[in-house]
């Protein structure tokens, strides 16, 4: 009786759009009950996630990536790009691959990314004659490809749900992982930008020395970020949580006191914008953890794989269904509620199948950035409109192409490991 009562009221609680963290306790709740197991686990599970050293990192790193998109990082970067590559064909395609890519890469938000640069990288594309449905794909589709490189909060999360799964991975790993395919990618959208537009006469930017010393040096305490962070942890001077700490109070440093470029009294603002995010993301993982020992303790992962194995026999039939469900997940989920539902099923099934788990978050993440500009509901695709003042449907012909391109990248990289395991093997 008190199972059919709970099943109602959680059935209730969708139909009046209760919140994602609600559900997925409730749920948890629900499933222990029918066990018969305490509900005391639910707080011990919320509070076991203090003791991850990892979880400091996400508001350090988070308030960082904000204090960035704050500030006047994505001009400084734009013209950098523009000085080092804008005189090669297919030039300002690059430019926009590589701002996009490295904003992101700081700031962590992909729709931050397509709001700051967007509005700068689509005109520039216009004005060099660039096709009109070229461009907001490129704008639309760049925006995601940074979150696969450090410190990518998604990458985080992903190692904080394994390593609370007692599976043996490194966050480093993860972010050495993830290098190889964000490569991969710009390569592959680059190539088909110079393809294209092999026949539009495109305005090049000329290619002087001093522009590109003058940006380089305007650039110099964003390019020195990255080297703070993967510089000390794999020199073995920092542990991950060391390097969050330190490039949080650079971040602060340098655009507070040097720059000057946010007020000291726009702080609290910055500070309470940022924990938003992961007050949120904290949440939901909290209580999906919880969601996550009901399953095991119903023995719900061994029945999972059993059933995918009597109905799938090969590794390659897995990978393969594994893309195609991540990619509709990742058009209507977001990426940080897709990880922590997701990756506890999905961790356990990929063993079973000798899948690695750094191989495993990388084809994840891939997946989940795809599916910010994939129709109908990608995230991205709604950004842009507003944006760019252009209508989802368009976007949606736009973003075909390059969605079509990144997806067959994701497939290379789920069926060739080595191109996510390289520099892990060395």
């Amino acid at each position: 009786m008190k199972i059919t009562i709970g099943a109602l009221l959680i059935l209730g609680l969708i139909v009046f759009s209760a919140p994602l963290f609600v559900l997925i306790v409730s749920g948890a709740g629900l499933g222990l009950l029918s066990i018969e197991e305490d509900l005391a686990i639910l707080f011990f599970e919320i509070f076991r996630l203090t003791e991850s050293s990892v979880l400091m990192t996400l508001p350090l790193f988070a308030f960082s990536g904000y204090m960035l998109s704050e500030a006047k990082t994505a001009d400084r970067l734009l013209r950098l790009s523009e000085s080092a590559v804008g005189w090669l064909p297919g030039g300002l395609v690059l430019i926009s691959l590589f701002t996009c890519a490295f904003f992101t890469m700081l700031t962590g938000g992909s729709g931050v990314t397509i709001v700051a640069l967007g509005g700068l990288l689509y005109p520039a594309l216009k004005k060099s004659r660039y096709e009109d449905k070229f461009s907001l794909g490129l704008v639309t589709s760049s925006g995601s490809l940074g979150l696969l490189l450090p410190p990518a909060i998604p990458l985080i999360l992903y190692g904080i749900i394994a390593q609370q799964m007692e599976y043996q991975i490194e966050i480093s790993d993860l972010f050495l992982a993830g290098l190889l395919p964000v490569v991969l990618m710009i390569v592959a959208l680059y190539s088909y930008g110079v393809y294209a537009n092999r026949k539009q006469k495109i305005a090049l930017i000329p290619f002087v020395a001093r522009d590109l010393i003058n940006s380089l040096w305007e650039s110099k305490w964003e390019l020195f970020i990255p080297v703070l962070i993967l510089g000390g942890i794999y020199s073995g001077r920092l542990v991950i949580s060391d390097a969050a700490a330190i490039t949080a109070l650079y971040v602060f440093i340098f655009i507070v006191f040097i720059k000057k470029e946010i007020p000291f009294s726009k702080i609290p603002d910055v500070v309470i914008k940022s924990m938003k995010m992961v007050g949120g993301i904290l949440l939901i993982l909290g209580v999906a953890l919880a969601f996550s020992n009901f399953l095991i303790s119903a023995d719900v992962p061994n029945h999972l794989v059993e059933f995918v194995g009597s109905k799938i026999d090969a590794k390659w039939q897995f990978l393969l269904l594994l893309n195609f469900i991540l990619l509709a997940l990742g058009a209507i989920l977001d990426i940080f509620a897709a990880i922590v539902i997701m990756v506890p099923l999905l961790l356990p099934i990929a063993a079973g199948f000798n899948i690695h788990p750094v191989h495993l978050g990388i084809i994840f993440v891939a997946n989940m950035q795809i599916g910010y500009f994939t129709p109908p509901v990608g995230m991205n695709l709604f950004i842009a409109s507003y944006r760019l003042n252009k209508s989802p449907t368009e976007l949606y012909q736009s973003c075909l192409p390059y969605l079509l391109i990144l997806f067959g990248i994701v497939l290379l990289v789920t069926f060739i490991p080595w191109l996510s395991m390289v520099f892990l093997a060395s």
